[in-house]
């Protein structure tokens, strides 16, 4: 009670739910409340249904709290209301706005100033405004209508402004601030819940997903700007788990929704085409699991499987299905009772269906060996492509009797070997299970250490190194780099959040999570974690071998969404450089220089210091130049830039303290792009000639200005009325109108316009470096007009602070030191390369 802390009420619930059944209600449930803060209490029933109750939910009128508002779940589910807290009960309503499904839906608030303006949840959110007797859709909630995601299991009103609520529901949260009228999606939760997740071989690719009660989904892996929400495109509703493209035909997908919904989907038209297998004459019903898989065959591209309590493969994009095997489940009739499930309320969603296939695996080495893990604890497996199959299971030491087996890998380095992953957590047993055969499952080796952390949903194999094993759990990634002897959880930038499935991209390695409450996380290139032998780990300090660096155009998409959506990172545009280190360096500098074929130093680059793996990233770039100052920055940011190396392999070498170790980086060209060798030659010499010209304009600017400071410092040591001070102070003033005449020089608020040398040559260097291919004629014959500038405005400052023989032989009678241009080696040293 809002007013008083020492009433308290509480809704008990008697309810059992097994991965086979549910039962909602019985004699336990049932409404209680205290008077001395919980130390006694005593049951409410006055005007409460008799008997077997179920899910109680209760509310209190802020506004008015002797006013108590219950949903219970009874044979007739209804809202009742108390108006003397408690003591006696009048039933209200039991529209479907109140009875769909109340073990799942039974929550109501009440506005915070208006003891009759109920909020209830549901499947779509409803209100009452006459203090529960009817109901009506919140912001057109119903079937049809409503902006919001179904499912609606949370609503907060603001205590101080009802007209703001906000809403939780299985598609995110909304917020409204008309009292539910409108409501406006809150995108900026990275909070999906996927299921797996699988790619295609796009560039770049995408990512394929089903999500919790939120339709199957495809992003990129990458976008200008970063990954938003608008980049998704979604296929399908319902409860999403599995989607794979044809890899015969990127245009097709096959999706699995909830129930065993199977469909083949073409993206570019969302033509949708329902092909899941149909019994036979003489068949019993199929019993598909809630989240049945879907299997692609890595011998036969195109080829399908799919499972109900049978196995089914399709070689024609599901048009037609083979049935490959007998019934591989317990078929244990205690457990197929699905029709009665529920208990008060009928509930048959069938997410309680059971004795199904959940798991596929088809060997990669062998079309014949099939492996099939059920919800009921068998693990199949057949050596003659179904004719034979062989249970498994009973082999497995340590896991109890009919363990949910929720993953399978097939090895793809060894004939016989698999690895297989079991889930008791919905019985109670939260251990991680994770076990390795070599011999089709004749003998098992259990491969989860002790500090293993979350029930295990999936293992994953490594493409290219089978000692590198990955397992998803409830609390995170775990890998093992050798074999699975050990474990360690991996956690950069990866939370304690459950992984449900893996993915390795075999172009690009890497490493795809689909996480449960995090959405989707990509591990960019684990082509280190391949190397990272006993030998390495052994080692002080050891380069990782890494996947050629794409040299990926700098790209942008125009627009500003504020802060509304969230945005997923990019992968690194650079080259990523990856080696190890024993331990944490300590003592001295610690650096990478990245040169090329002639032992030209390009790039120099603070190295990570940490004990353990490090990356560093290389802009394959050289050095920016060295810029003339100015007013304002140089008209493109290209020229802010070093030009852009050529694709080829360049030299790493280490400098760590007094030691120094030696690797190499390969960069390769974009997929897809069309620059010719000669093409990407030619915009490299044009942009070094400009770059040479914006360090020369540099040096010229820095040399008349050190002139310039000659002139003067000679002649504030002469009297005032000293001709020689006179002509000196006219050639300062000649050489700051020289200075000027190469670089903007106005300043203020506005954006002056100005361009002087600096600028023009700033902004076709930025142009030119800017871009990969081959610079226009445009462009090429701008270069020589600029550099005859250039050469133009060398002579003149030159001649400026050379001067006449008459001012030298008057600075030599005053004993003054001749002024002198300064040298570019000079100016070298002064100025360091950046």
């Amino acid at each position: 009670d809002p007013r008083d802390a020492s009433v308290v009420y509480a809704g008990m619930w008697q309810f059992r739910r097994q991965p086979w059944f549910f039962t909602s209600g019985g004699p336990k449930s049932g409404l209680y409340r205290s008077r001395d803060g919980g130390s006694t209490w005593e049951r409410l029933s006055k005007g409460l249904p008799e008997g077997d109750l179920g899910r109680i939910a209760l509310a209190l009128a802020p506004a008015q709290p002797n006013v108590v508002l219950a949903t219970v779940e009874a044979r007739k589910t209804m809202i009742y209301r108390s108006e003397d807290q408690g003591d006696s009960w009048t039933g209200l309503s039991d529209s479907s706005f109140v009875n769909v499904r109340p073990f799942y839906f039974s929550r109501m608030v009440v506005d915070p100033k208006n003891a009759n303006r109920i909020y209830k949840m549901g499947l779509y959110a409803s209100v009452s405004d006459d203090g529960g007797k009817t109901f009506a859709g919140l912001g057109g909630g119903g079937f049809s209508g409503a902006t919001y995601h179904s499912d609606v299991h949370d609503i907060w009103v603001n205590p101080k402004n009802p007209e703001q609520l906000i809403i939780g529901t299985d598609g995110g949260v909304y917020m409204s601030y008309d009292r539910g009228t409108t409501f406006r999606f809150v995108g900026s939760l990275p909070v999906s819940q996927f299921y797996h997740v699988s790619f295609d071989m796009a560039w770049p690719y995408n990512v394929y997903g089903g999500l919790q009660d939120n339709s199957t989904w495809y992003g990129p892996s990458r976008k200008p700007g970063g990954i938003a929400n608008k980049h998704w495109n979604s296929l399908t509703g319902g409860d999403g788990f599995w989607a794979f493209p044809d890899p015969n035909d990127p245009d097709t997908v096959y999706n699995e929704y909830q129930g065993g919904n199977l469909v083949r989907i073409r993206k570019s038209t969302l033509e949708s085409k329902d092909i899941k297998p149909t019994p036979k004459a003489g068949e019993p019903k199929y019993r598909f699991n809630w989240n049945t898989p879907i299997h692609m065959s890595a011998n036969d591209p195109g080829t399908l499987y799919y499972a109900s309590q049978f196995l089914f493969r399709s070689r024609d994009r599901g048009e037609s299905w083979e049935r490959i095997s007998p019934d591989l489940t317990t078929n244990d009739p205690a457990k197929l009772k699905q029709n009665e499930s529920g208990g008060l309320t009928l509930d048959n969603s069938t997410a309680e269906n059971h004795c199904t296939i959940f798991a596929i695996a088809e060997s990669p080495r062998n079309r014949n060996v099939i492996w099939a893990g059920t919800d009921d604890g068998n693990l199949q497996v057949t050596r003659d492509g179904g004719k034979t199959w062989v249970n498994a299971a009973p082999s497995v030491p340590g896991v109890p009797p009919r363990t949910w087996v929720s993953g399978i890998e097939a090895s793809r380095h060894a004939d016989g070997t698999a690895y297989v992953t079991f889930d008791g957590h919905l019985t109670g047993d939260v251990k991680p299970y994770v076990f390795k055969t070599t011999d089709f499952g004749a003998t098992w080796v259990a491969l989860a250490s002790a500090g293993m952390k979350g029930y295990a949903h999936v293992v994953k194999e490594d493409l290219v190194n089978p000692g590198l094993l990955f397992v998803g759990t409830e609390f995170g990634l775990w890998v093992s780099v050798d074999g699975g002897a050990q474990w360690a959880q991996f956690s950069a930038n990866l939370p304690n959040v459950a992984v449900r499935d893996i993915a390795i991209h075999p172009r690009d390695h890497d490493l795809i999570l689909a996480t449960h409450g995090r959405g989707l996380y990509i591990i960019d290139d684990i082509t280190p974690l391949r190397t990272l032998t006993a030998e390495v780990l052994a080692s002080d300090v050891a380069f990782l071998a890494a996947r050629p660096a794409p040299m990926i155009t700098s790209q942008s998409e125009f627009g500003f969404n504020g802060d509304a959506d969230f945005v997923g990172v990019n992968p690194t545009e650079g080259a990523v450089i990856t080696y190890y280190l024993k331990k944490r360096h300590m003592i001295g500098d610690l650096k990478l220089e990245v040169s090329d074929t002639q032992g030209t130093v390009l790039s120099v680059i603070p190295g990570g210091k940490r004990r353990g793996i490090n990356r560093v990233e290389w802009t394959m770039r050289s050095r920016a130049p060295r810029t003339a100052p100015g007013a304002g920055i140089i008209p493109s940011l290209g020229a802010l830039m070093g030009p852009r190396v050529l694709p080829g392999t360049y030299a790493v070498r280490m400098i760590k303290g007094k030691d120094t170790h030696t690797s190499s980086v390969t960069l390769v060209p974009e997929p897809g792009s069309q620059h010719s060798d000669a093409d990407r030659a030619l915009q490299l010499q044009t942009a070094q000639k400009l770059y040479a010209m914006v360090e020369r304009l540099a040096y010229l600017v820095d040399a008349v200005a050190d002139s310039r400071s000659q002139v003067r410092a000679a002649a504030n040591g002469l009297p005032p009325r000293d001709p020689l001070r006179k002509r000196l102070e006219a050639l300062a003033e000649d050489l700051d109108a020289q200075r000027t005449a190469l670089a903007s020089s106005q300043r203020g608020e506005g954006i002056s316009g100005e361009e002087k040398l600096r600028e023009e040559i700033g902004l076709l260097y930025g142009n030119v470096n800017a871009y990969e291919g081959r610079p226009t004629r445009s462009q090429l014959d701008r270069v020589v007009v600029l550099d005859g500038s250039l050469e133009a405005a060398v002579a003149a400052c030159q001649k400026a602070v050379a001067g006449d023989a008459s001012l030298k032989a008057q600075l030599a009678r005053k004993k003054i030191a001749p002024i002198v241009m300064l040298t570019p080696e000079a100016w070298n040293t002064r100025r360091p390369a950046q």
